[in-house]
């Protein structure tokens, strides 16, 4: 395994991430366990979790492990509050109530008595930002939370964040967890810049792209049986009757099988290699269902790609921006030679 700092923090975590989303829904206890060592006899360290999975349950069976286990001071122990835990007003948001209740709660379920890493999981039109930033920064000072992050806000809205807390002095965020992988790159028009002018590391979620950078589903049959889609063609981003119809969907996974192939590996160390290598990245969200999914994708941890091989998946995947703002002409406004001249 290999390991990078938290953002611009000088917290050290390894370069692929165990998510636990699956945890209490997809994968029960026993086999959440088998992860959470597996991943840790692998050399990983951060854990990340959220509330809002399986309603809290993935959070206690994440605690059980850590109160049976002596790796906790070893191990970066990441979560997130927002999203709705019960039926009341307050009980959704990122205002000082709601995250007060949601942080203690987590601490609570995890059985531990900080966070090394706590998240907002998703922007809160409501909620003033100030508020939500403030709340942050006091459980900083209290020492509930080591450092701070996001998850899901786009460029403007991880922008005014990062202004806000340089003006007020606060702490500073150190990730943004967004999807992030070969079929979803369009982060990489606004929100990976301003993560990168901010020192926000990058934690993707959903690197196989929900499945299909796998391999494991045809673009000429519906799926069926124990798969995400095969429960549900609908999900989502991942909705098979959409991705399925998609020229460039079937150009990213040929292409993603090709090197596989001809390296004897599988094509989800592919799709997680090209990805770990990105700019700005830190870690990689890994979400298993299974031990040996697990231990398929931990078979990435030190496997780096040519350049050759890059440029190949760069160009399948290239989600073709337009003239402007976002392609040739548009760049071109925001970039001038070093030595200046009308040319």
């Amino acid at each position: 395994m290999e390991y990078r700092t938290l953002g611009t923090s000088g917290a050290v975590v390894s370069t692929y991430t165990l998510g636990t989303m699956t945890f209490g829904s997809e994968t029960d206890e026993a086999g959440s366990h088998e992860q959470l060592d597996r991943y840790i006899e692998a050399g990983g360290n951060l854990i990340d979790t959220a509330d809002v999975y399986s309603g809290g349950v993935s959070e206690q069976i994440i605690g059980r492990w850590l109160a049976k286990s002596s790796v906790r001071d070893n191990v970066v122990l990441a979560t997130k509050g927002r999203f709705p835990m019960g039926d009341g007003p307050n009980d959704v948001g990122t205002s000082r109530i709601h995250l007060r209740k949601a942080l203690d709660a987590s601490l609570e379920r995890l059985g531990v008595d900080h966070i090394d890493l706590y998240q907002l999981h998703a922007w809160d039109p409501v909620t003033p930002l100030e508020e939500t930033l403030s709340f942050l920064e006091d459980a900083v000072r209290a020492g509930k939370i080591a450092y701070g992050g996001l998850s899901n806000f786009t460029g403007w809205q991880l922008q005014k964040a990062c202004d806000l807390i340089g003006y007020r002095g606060w702490s500073k965020l150190v990730t943004l967890q967004p999807q992030y992988n070969l079929l979803v790159r369009e982060i990489e028009w606004e929100i990976v810049p301003a993560a990168q002018e901010n020192g926000l590391g990058l934690l993707p979620w959903s690197p196989l792209g929900g499945g299909w950078l796998t391999g494991k589903y045809s673009f000429d049959e519906e799926p069926t049986g124990a798969t995400r889609l095969g429960e549900n063609p609908d999900r989502g981003v991942e909705s098979w009757y959409r991705r399925s119809r998609n020229q460039r969907v079937r150009d990213v996974v040929d292409a993603v099988r090709e090197i596989a192939e001809a390296r004897g590996i599988s094509m989800a160390q592919v799709a997680l290699a090209w990805l770990v290598d990105r700019p700005t990245v830190t870690s990689v969200i890994l979400g298993a269902r299974t031990l040996e999914q697990l231990d398929d994708n931990l078979a990435a941890a030190d496997l780096h790609l040519t350049e050759e091989e890059t440029t190949k998946l760069d160009e399948a995947s290239d989600p073709g921006a337009a003239d402007y703002p976002y392609g040739g002409p548009g760049v071109a406004q925001r970039s001038r030679p070093i030595s200046g001249g009308r040319a």
